[in-house]
């Protein structure tokens, strides 16, 4: 972090980013939860955790008295979580109201989430997922910045209801207890699914192997002078809008030599999660007003990109991007 407050990117991790991510202020705050459990700097990959293996999982929260307590009444958009006035909050509790029957979730999985999250004091609802479409938030089970989320779904099945309690001390000085309320309804597809679009004359070419990882073919002569983006598939979903927290896979490789600087499909093909107002101006152009499920691919000159920043590995670098739109989620107002 730099004296002026600025994330300063590096050669690994999400290069892109140009300053502090900001969040919903509750999910911000219980990052607490994991702290020793996630690294430093851009998102990592765990891998595939076993999850039948306890120790594979970040938290593996249990159930206790306080969050046996809750009571759930209905379903869906219609839950009501209602938290008894005398409830200890001594830990981090979690309890399985409803098993499910899909796969287990783990670290680094994208999924659609239907939640409520509560203010134990006073039953109001802090945020919830009806703000989203159909009811649904997509969540990417980033540690580092969706702890809350990972705490209250990892190592159960798809579709399983769940109550997570959280200590107020987990959350910072002077904040109230919690409550999740939370199901992990479906997984989203982690490359674009969109339909595929005829290549545009003049950019760089991109060939995708099997599992969607690209590789980018820098063409013969001078790098445009203005910021460039063209679709190679054409996504259906929510459209990008600015500010919006959009989860990602990209390549990032310099014009000049074709030599990859960036990417998340290095980081064992785990998705970024980032604001658009977050990253270098070039990127920015090429997330706002696109569709999820579409894969775009963006060329900017430096002034879009990292400038004359001197010392910089990129400094007077123009870069080519591309990247898979995966999901869109407008950030709620800090509290």
């Amino acid at each position: 972090m730099g004296e002026d407050g600025v994330s300063r990117p590096r050669s690994r991790g999400l290069t892109v980013r140009k300053r502090p991510l900001v969040v919903l202020s509750t999910v911000a705050a219980a990052t607490l939860l994991l702290a020793g459990c996630a690294g430093n700097g851009g998102p990592q990959s765990s891998g595939t955790p076993d999850p039948s293996a306890s120790s594979q999982c970040a938290l593996d929260a249990q159930p206790g008295a306080t969050s046996d307590a809750v009571e759930v009444a209905g379903e869906g958009a219609d839950t009501t979580i209602t938290v008894p006035a005398d409830a200890k909050f001594a830990d981090v509790e979690r309890t399985i109201i409803s098993e499910g029957e899909g796969d287990d979730v783990v670290v680094n999985d994208l999924v659609s989430v239907q939640f409520q999250i509560v203010d134990a004091a006073t039953g109001d609802v802090l945020d919830s997922s009806a703000r989203g479409e159909d009811g649904l938030i997509p969540v990417l089970l980033d540690p580092n910045q969706s702890s809350l989320f990972v705490a209250a779904l990892e190592c159960e099945p798809v579709g399983s209801r769940v109550v997570l309690a959280l200590p107020g001390k987990m959350l910072g000085d002077s904040a109230n207890n919690v409550v999740v309320y939370a199901e992990a309804v479906d997984r989203l597809p982690e490359v674009a699914d969109g339909t595929p679009v005829d290549p545009t004359p003049g950019m760089p070419e991109v060939k995708l192997d099997d599992d969607g990882k690209p590789t980018v073919t820098i063409p013969d002569g001078d790098a445009p002078a203005s910021t460039q983006v063209a679709v190679l598939k054409q996504g259906d979903g929510a459209t990008v809008a600015s500010g919006d927290l959009v989860v990602v896979q990209y390549l990032g490789v310099k014009w000049s030599d074709g030599e990859e600087f960036d990417s998340s499909w290095s980081r064992d093909a785990a998705p970024a999660q980032f604001q658009t107002t977050g990253v270098v101006a070039g990127f920015q152009k090429a997330l706002e007003g696109q569709k999820v499920g579409s894969q775009v691919l963006v060329v900017m000159p430096p002034s879009d990109g990292y400038g004359a920043s001197e010392g910089h590995e990129l400094q007077n670098e123009s870069l080519v991007f591309v990247v898979d739109i995966l999901a869109t989620t407008p950030v709620q107002s800090q509290q």
